[in-house]
């Protein structure tokens, strides 16, 4: 009985082990939270205020970071799309089938920014389907 209370004490005394870091603990895994807000606000910058935004964002942050570097270059190559396709669109507008094409682009612009949002706000990289990639 002796043996129990003095394993016990033992038990008692011997500190815990610390649990080894997760993987999302880990800082020097995947991008910083700084960069993935800077990459978040490329995309989201874009649907507001074309290209405009991402190529200011992208200009400033692109040497501080690989992950903004390509996520602005993505960005901005999407907006540059959307708006050749926003002209062309309201080019054909006269016939009538350019009215459904500024529709068509809007629709895609808003679910591919909001696509590239969550990806980025997880540190994914994300790269829209449908772009020209004219910045490399």
């Amino acid at each position: 009985m002796d043996e129990n209370v003095e394993n016990q004490a033992q038990n008692e005394q011997t500190p815990p082990e610390p649990t080894p870091p997760q993987a999302d603990e880990n800082p020097s895994e995947g991008p910083s939270q700084n960069a993935k807000n800077m990459a978040l606000l490329c995309h989201l910058l874009g649907f507001f205020t074309c290209f405009i935004g991402p190529l200011i964002v992208w200009l400033i942050k692109k040497d501080d970071d690989p992950y903004i570097d390509q996520q602005g270059k993505e960005a901005l190559n999407f907006q540059i799309t959307v708006t050749l396709a926003s002209i062309v669109g309201g080019l054909l507008s006269v016939i009538c089938i350019g009215l459904l094409l500024l529709a068509v682009v809007g629709l895609a612009d808003l679910i591919f920014v909001i696509m590239a949002c969550v990806a980025t706000s997880k540190g994914e990289a994300y790269r829209y389907p449908v772009a020209i990639r004219l910045i490399k």
